[in-house]
């Protein structure tokens, strides 16, 4: 059955009926790019949407793997729901994404969360009405719903995903997924056994999904992909994410254009300029760098060395002025001294990063690091990411009150009817992780406007200002 077959059907059960989904998102940008194509699905099969579990017909969590804790959280979520399902006992509780992908969870899944009732990974997304149609169609002898695992091989071609439906948040902003899957192969990492190589949309098929989703308001797209510095290297024989940018920026009335996942030894000269030259490409760029110790970095299966990276940082500062540069470290690798841990605290507090995410290692199933002998005690790996982040903190603190008195273009995005504050963005923060920008005004902006702010005070790691 295919899926537009498999969504009619579903339209037509729903006829007549307040259906309700609840669909929750964990983990990367990736994943809510997946989670707005899930619930473009359910629109398209007659569902409304409820925050509420309890209230839902359907409840999807489109699930994180990559650390322990994200994992835990899931099985959380999936526990409450369990205590009122007797409530409600045909509901379709639904587990995608890639914990689904992970043996482990599917037999955790079989054993210990038997209302749940419908499990699949990233690659079977696009199956996901025929899946459903299955699941509430398909009755046991005594009426109840039956138990379908269906978990293929992630390396699916993405033509399989061009135009489904997609159920985007309000504008102004976006996330458009450029390829999926990895290649890299870092040896903490098991996103490549959850989502498969690395396949790159086709430069058009982008293209012209931007164009659509401009003319429905949109102002800000921020691309993503495990690491879209490489992509279109299995399409073009080369990486053009430069010509994909170049694309993009020709689209009228797109104001940004924001780049997540950059990896450090693929950021050529020609990305650069790129960056440089296009007014509608942010100054913001995402490196995780994840370590400094070349011993460590080679261990890690990660191709580049701390000279490299040093020189780097050198080399955007000079080219792009004011560029703003996030990255990402990883405490607590397998072998990880802590003569190694105090050279990458160090090369944070030198080679200052505006942003900077730490987190402890944890063992990913199937991976090389997870067999590494010399693992970490858990307590230290935790202290460790504990020293990070606290001089972090103070370099944030210390950033963030240089700003005072400058003026930025900010984008709207709400108003907080309690402290009766607009709230928006700067170029220099990606939305959900780096903070807002309150504003008092006494004009009455519209979400997706864009309004000049100069900037009065810090609170919290958030800035205030006063609109211009």
């Amino acid at each position: 059955m295919s899926g537009p077959e498999a969504a009619a059907r579903m339209r037509a059960l729903n006829e007549g009926v307040s259906a309700l989904a609840c669909v929750k998102v964990f983990g990367c940008q990736q994943n809510e790019a997946d989670g707005e194509r899930l619930r473009g699905m359910l629109a398209a099969m007659g569902y409304g949407f409820t925050d509420d579990p309890q209230e839902a017909h359907v409840v999807l969590l489109n699930t994180c793997a990559v650390r322990e804790h994200a994992q835990q959280r899931v099985l959380g979520h999936l526990g409450e729901i369990g205590r009122h399902q007797a409530e409600t006992p045909n509901r379709v509780v639904a587990v995608c994404g890639c914990m689904a992908q992970l043996e482990s969870a599917q037999e955790t899944l079989r054993r210990s969360y038997r209302h749940v009732s419908l499990v699949f990974g990233p690659g079977d997304l696009y199956r996901f009405p025929e899946l459903l149609y299955d699941a509430v169609a398909q009755k046991g002898p005594k009426g109840q719903i039956l138990r379908h695992f269906c978990v293929g091989s992630p390396d699916v071609p993405l033509d399989w995903e061009e135009g489904l439906p997609v159920l985007r948040a309000a504008p102004p902003k976006t996330f458009v997924s450029i390829m999926k899957g990895c290649d890299n192969h870092c040896s903490y990492c098991a996103i490549p056994l959850f989502r498969g190589g690395y396949r790159s949309r086709k430069i058009e098929d982008i293209v012209k999904e931007a164009e659509a989703l401009v003319a429905g308001g949109v102002r800000e797209l921020i691309l993503v992909a495990q690491d879209v510095t490489n992509y279109g290297t299995d399409l073009y024989g080369k990486t053009e994410l430069p010509k994909l940018l170049l694309g993009l920026t020709k689209i009228d009335k797109l104001k940004w254009i924001r780049l997540l996942y950059c990896y450090p030894q693929r950021i050529t000269d020609e990305l650069i300029e790129v960056i440089k030259t296009q007014e509608k490409i942010v100054k913001y760029l995402d490196l995780p760098i994840q370590h400094c110790n070349d011993e460590i970095l080679t261990s890690m299966n990660r191709d580049f060395g701390k000279q490299q990276l040093q020189d780097l940082v050198v080399k955007l500062r000079e080219s792009v002025p004011g560029i703003i540069l996030r990255t990402t470290v990883l405490v607590g690798f397998p072998g990880e001294t802590l003569e190694q841990f105090t050279e990458l605290a160090e090369f944070v507090h030198n080679v200052i990063f505006e942003y900077l995410g730490c987190f402890a290692y944890s063992e990913e199933e199937g991976t090389p690091a997870a067999l590494m002998p010399e693992q970490v005690d858990q307590a230290e790996r935790e202290r460790r990411q504990e020293i990070i982040l606290e001089q972090q903190d103070i370099r944030v603190a210390e950033y963030l009150n240089r700003l005072i008195g400058n003026e930025y273009e900010v984008v709207i995005e709400g108003y907080d009817k309690y402290a009766e504050l607009y709230f928006g963005r700067c170029f220099a923060q990606t939305p959900e992780i780096d903070g807002m920008i309150y504003l008092t005004s006494s004009a009455k902006p519209k979400i997706g406007d864009f309004v000049n702010v100069k900037i009065t005070e810090v609170f919290d790691n958030n800035l205030m200002g006063v609109m211009l």
